[in-house]
C-alpha cells in the first residue's frame, strides 16, 4: 500500500451493517440508509396521528421487529430513543438501560441472526455479555429472541403457520407459484394485533410474484410500493412484478 493510499483509508469507519447488506446470499439484509428512511416516514405518521408529536421523545411507545435479520431497525430506532429521550432521562446509561428492556424489542428468524441483531443493538451477542450496553437484562437473549418450533398439524395445515403439509413433503423442487414464504405469514399474524402504526418491506423480487405482494400489503394496511433499491433479475425469477421493496 502506498503512503497516498494509507491517507486516504485513515479515518474512515464505514458501517458494518450495509457491508452485510451489500453481499450475495441468500439472505437479504436491509441497508442503513434504507431503513432511516422508512423511520423517517414513521416519524412522520405518528405526528400526524398525534397533533405534531415527536415519537422519539415518548419513552412509553415499544417497537417491535418481528423478523430481524442485522438488528439494523432495531439499532437505528434506539439511536433516535437515545437523542430524543436526553430531556426525559439525562443520565445515559440509565436511558439506554430503559430504552433497551422497556421499548425495543425483536424476533429472530435464526438463531444466527439472533446473535447479529444482539451484536447490532447491544454491542454484544449475548444480552448479559462483558461487552453489552445493557445491564438489566436476566437472561442472554434480553428482547431479541429466537425458538425453533415445529409444525403443529391439524388434519393437513399447521396451526400456527397455516403452511400446507403437502406443500413442505413436497421434496426437491421449486414452490408453487402462490407458496407465502414465512417472514410473511409472520406479517400477516403481527398486522392482525392492530399495532397504531407499522412500517415494514419485503424484498419484491419476482421470486415471490405479484399477487403474494398485492396481498401483503393489502393484509398489513401498507399503501406503498417503491422501487428505492432495485434488485438484479436472475434465471429463477419467472413473473413480471417489479424488483425492489415494497413497504
Amino acid at each position: 500500500m502506498t503512503g497516498q493510499e494509507s491517507f486516504s483509508l485513515r479515518g474512515r469507519n464505514p458501517d458494518v451493517l450495509s457491508c452485510i447488506a451489500n453481499l450475495s446470499n441468500d439472505e437479504v439484509f436491509t441497508p442503513p440508509e434504507f431503513a432511516n428512511r422508512m423511520l423517517d416516514s414513521l416519524t412522520e405518521a405518528w405526528a400526524a396521528d398525534n397533533r405534531g408529536a415527536n415519537i422519539w421523545t415518548d419513552s412509553s411507545v415499544r417497537f417491535l421487529d418481528p423478523c430481524t435479520k442485522s438488528g439494523v431497525f432495531l439499532r437505528e430506532i434506539t439511536t433516535r430513543l437515545t437523542g430524543g429521550l436526553a430531556g426525559k432521562i439525562p443520565d445515559l446509561d440509565d436511558r439506554i438501560n430503559h430504552i433497551l428492556t422497556n421499548q425495543v424489542f425483536g424476533i429472530s428468524i435464526t438463531y444466527l441472526t439472533g446473535l447479529l441483531a444482539r451484536r447490532s443493538v447491544y454491542c454484544s451477542k449475548h444480552a448479559r455479555g462483558a461487552h453489552s450496553i445493557a445491564t438489566s437484562f436476566a437472561t442472554d437473549e434480553g428482547n431479541i429472541w429466537f425458538e425453533r418450533v415445529e409444525h403443529t398439524w391439524v388434519d393437513t395445515r399447521c396451526e400456527y403457520c397455516g403452511a400446507s403439509k403437502k406443500t413442505l413433503n413436497r421434496g426437491e423442487g421449486s414452490a408453487p407459484a402462490n407458496c407465502s414464504p414465512a417472514h410473511i405469514t409472520r406479517r400477516f399474524r403481527c398486522a392482525r394485533s392492530s399495532p397504531p402504526l407499522s412500517r415494514a418491506h419485503t424484498p419484491t423480487s419476482t421470486r415471490f410474484g405479484r399477487r403474494i405482494c398485492t396481498r401483503s400489503r393489502a393484509s398489513s394496511g401498507m399503501q406503498r410500493c417503491v422501487s428505492a433499491r432495485p434488485l438484479p433479475r436472475t434465471n429463477w425469477q419467472r413473473s413480471s412484478a417489479p424488483s425492489g421493496y415494497s413497504w
